[in-house]
């Protein structure tokens, strides 16, 4: 597998840091890093890894019109972020046409857990650990009713779209959100790899050979229905 140099990957001029074109056989993939926090409106100090969603989404868009990409690979290793900007971006990845894989690596934590469930397929290696919580905010909240409604109307979208891309039954998600023995003086909870996949959060075990494998065998089935 070649890597092509990022002014070769570049199509639509668009590409986000960390992305790369991969080649294998004469198939095309793109792969895309969600790493360090998701910024959205606000910009986050240079110190903090971040990806911007206003960076990722024309990509994304670019990469659905390019003749050039047979598949896309998603690595994940978030902490979280700004949950508007994620759930965006969780949006686009589910309505590609083109095929998706996700891998969570590290951790796909809060906003992240939307983020990797997207894919058509999402994988996580043993060692990654996904933390689930109930929506949060920061700084002074003004008009408390309607703040706190506001987040559980975001909160209840976020359910929606995790159940609705994952096979994880609603009534199980809302139990992890709420529990209160696994976060010190905090309610939610943490799940390694093998939990994510036993509670249908994710679909399998593995890495990128099995992420790469599927979108291979989707390529190679669409091109036999052609």
């Amino acid at each position: 597998m070649e890597r092509e140099n990022e002014n070769d990957a570049r199509d639509g001029g668009m590409i986000t840091d960390g992305s790369a074109m991969l080649r294998s056989q004469g198939e095309s993939f793109f792969c895309l890093s969600i790493i360090g926090q998701i910024e959205g409106h606000y910009v986050l100090d240079n110190a903090q890894k971040a990806t911007k969603y206003d960076h990722v989404i024309p990509t994304l868009v670019a990469l659905e019109e390019s003749e050039r990409v047979d598949g896309i690979i998603i690595l994940i290793n978030t902490l979280g972020g700004d949950v508007e900007a994620g759930l965006a971006m969780a949006e686009v990845i589910a309505s590609l046409t083109k095929p998706t894989a996700s891998i969570v690596l590290g951790g796909g934590h809060s906003i992240g857990v939307p983020l990797a469930v997207s894919a058509d397929r999402s994988f996580i290696v043993p060692s990654a650990t996904m933390t689930i919580h109930p929506v949060r905010t920061n700084g002074t909240v003004l008009g408390v009713p309607q703040a706190f409604d506001y987040l559980e109307k975001m909160q209840n979208r976020i359910i929606d779209f995790i159940v609705k891309h994952s096979s994880v039954e609603e009534k199980h998600f809302r139990g992890l959100i709420n529990r209160t023995d696994t976060l010190v003086n905090d309610i939610g909870s943490i799940l390694d790899g093998y939990e994510a996949v036993k509670c249908g959060l994710i679909d399998e075990i593995g890495g990128v050979k099995d992420a790469l494998a599927y979108l291979k065998s989707r390529i190679g089935k669409n091109n036999e229905e052609f």
